[in-house]
C-alpha cells in the first residue's frame, strides 16, 4: 500500500514539474515573439534613407553663421504722408462732391515707420534692401549695424521692378557677406536666413531651396525668385539667404502666407541679379534694362488657349498696348500671340518681360507672333527703360 503510494506522488509530482516546464516554454516563446528580431537589419536604400529631422543629424552652419550674422543689418524707414486734413475724409457723401484730394481744409503730414533688414555687400558701406523696406515717402533711414552701431544711411537708388533699394553708410572695414553665384544653387540645397523678423536682430533660420526661378507671385514687375522653406517672416525683407560657403545667394523679399506669418514658403532675389541692379544703381543711378514699349501681356490659361484656338498654353498674350511703344509701330497688335524673342520660346508673360528687360539698348529683336493662326515675325527696336534716380 505504502508503495503504490510513494508511486502515485511521484506520478503527480512529476506531472506538475512538467507542467511548469511548458508554461515556462510558452511564455518564453510569447515574449520572443513580442521583442525585435535578433537578425541582422537590411541597410537602407537611398529611397528609404531618412532625411535630415528628428534623431538624424543637419549640417552644421555655425562657424558659416558667426562669419556672416554681423554683415545683415536692422534698417528703420521714417515715413512721411501728406494727406487732406478733411474731417470729412471718410466720408463717401463727401467724397463724391469734392473729391479725395480736395483742399478745402488743407493738408496734413502723417508719419510712420516702417523695419526690414539690409545686407552689407562692401567694406566701404554699401547695403543692399528692399524698395519696400525703403518705402516711397520716405525722409530718413537709420541702419543699426551687426555691432550696434546706428548709422544714417543715403539712398543711392531704388529699383521697382526687382523690389531692391541700394543704401550707403558712412564707414571703413565693414563685415561685408561675400557674394555668391546664385545660378549654382541646385533644389534641396541648404541655406540659412538671416535678419531682423518682428525687430528680433540677427535672426537666424536654416532650410533648403524648396524650387528656382518662380514667376507669376504678383510680388515685383521682374520676378525670378528662389524659393526657400528657411523660416522668412516679416521684418526679414532685405535679409540675406546664405549658402553652405557663406557666400550670399540671395535678398529675403516675400512670404506666401495665409496668417501673416511663416509657413514655409519664402522668396528671395537671386544673387546675380541683385548685383547686377546694384551695380547699375550705382554707376548710372538706375537700372538700365530694354524695352518695347508700353506692353501690356497676360499669361495663357486653358480657357483663352481654347478660346483663340492655340495648340498650347505657351506664349504671352498681348492684352493692351501703346500706340506709340515701338511695338505697335512694329505691327504687333492686342490679341496677338507673342511665342518667341529672337528665336527663344516665350513661357508667359512673365518671362517675355524679363527677355525684354535683358535685351541690349539699341539692339533690334526679331519677335515670332501668332494672328488668328497664322504665325509671323516682326522686328523691334529695343530701346531703354529707365528708372528714376531717388537720392537723399
Amino acid at each position: 500500500m505504502a508503495r503504490r503510494m510513494v508511486l502515485g506522488l511521484l506520478l503527480v509530482t512529476s506531472g506538475m514539474l512538467a507542467g511548469m516546464v511548458l508554461t515556462g516554454r510558452m511564455r518564453s516563446a510569447g515574449d520572443t515573439v513580442a521583442l525585435p528580431s535578433r537578425a541582422p537589419a537590411a541597410q537602407p536604400t537611398a529611397a528609404t534613407r531618412p532625411a535630415a529631422g528628428p534623431g538624424v543629424a543637419a549640417p552644421d552652419f555655425t562657424e558659416v553663421a558667426r562669419r556672416t550674422v554681423g554683415g545683415v543689418t536692422n534698417i528703420s524707414s521714417l515715413q512721411v504722408v501728406r494727406a487732406p486734413a478733411s474731417p470729412f475724409g471718410n466720408d463717401p457723401f463727401f467724397r463724391y462732391f469734392f473729391g479725395d484730394d480736395s483742399d478745402m481744409f488743407g493738408y496734413r503730414e502723417r508719419r510712420g515707420q516702417s523695419a526690414g533688414s539690409g545686407v552689407v555687400v562692401s567694406a566701404d558701406g554699401y547695403i543692399l534692401t528692399n524698395n519696400h523696406v525703403v518705402g516711397e515717402h520716405m525722409r530718413q533711414v537709420t541702419v543699426v549695424l551687426g555691432d550696434r552701431r546706428e548709422r544714417e544711411a543715403r539712398l543711392v537708388g531704388v529699383d521697382p521692378m526687382t523690389d531692391l533699394a541700394v543704401l550707403k553708410v558712412e564707414g571703413r572695414n565693414l563685415p561685408a557677406i561675400p557674394w555668391g553665384d546664385s545660378s549654382e544653387l541646385r533644389v534641396a540645397e541648404w541655406v540659412l536666413a538671416i535678419g531682423n523678423p518682428f525687430q528680433l536682430s540677427q535672426t537666424v533660420t536654416l532650410g533648403i531651396v524648396s524650387a528656382l526661378g518662380r514667376t507669376n507671385l504678383n510680388v515685383a514687375g521682374y520676378e525670378d525668385f528662389i524659393q526657400t522653406d528657411a523660416a522668412i517672416n516679416p521684418g526679414n525683407s532685405g535679409g540675406a539667404l546664405i549658402n553652405r560657403r557663406g557666400q550670399l545667394v540671395g535678398i529675403n523679399t516675400a512670404i506666401y502666407s495665409q496668417s501673416g506669418g511663416y509657413q514655409g514658403i519664402g522668396f528671395a532675389v537671386p544673387s546675380n541679379l541683385a548685383r547686377r541692379v546694384m551695380d547699375d544703381v550705382v554707376r548710372y543711378g538706375e537700372v538700365r534694362r530694354g524695352s518695347i514699349g508700353a506692353v501690356r501681356t497676360v499669361s495663357i490659361t486653358e480657357e483663352l488657349a481654347a478660346e483663340l484656338g492655340l495648340r498650347s498654353t505657351r506664349g504671352a498674350l498681348v492684352w493692351e498696348m501703346s500706340r506709340s511703344s515701338s511695338a505697335y509701330e512694329a505691327g504687333i497688335r492686342p490679341g496677338d500671340v507673342i511665342e518667341t524673342f529672337n528665336g527663344q520660346p516665350v513661357e508667359d508673360g512673365s518671362h517675355l518681360v524679363r527677355l525684354v528687360a535683358d535685351a541690349p539698348v539699341g539692339a533690334t529683336a526679331s519677335i515670332g507672333v501668332r494672328r488668328e493662326g497664322r504665325a509671323f515675325e516682326v522686328k523691334v527696336p529695343i530701346s531703354r527703360a529707365t528708372t528714376r534716380r531717388r537720392a537723399v
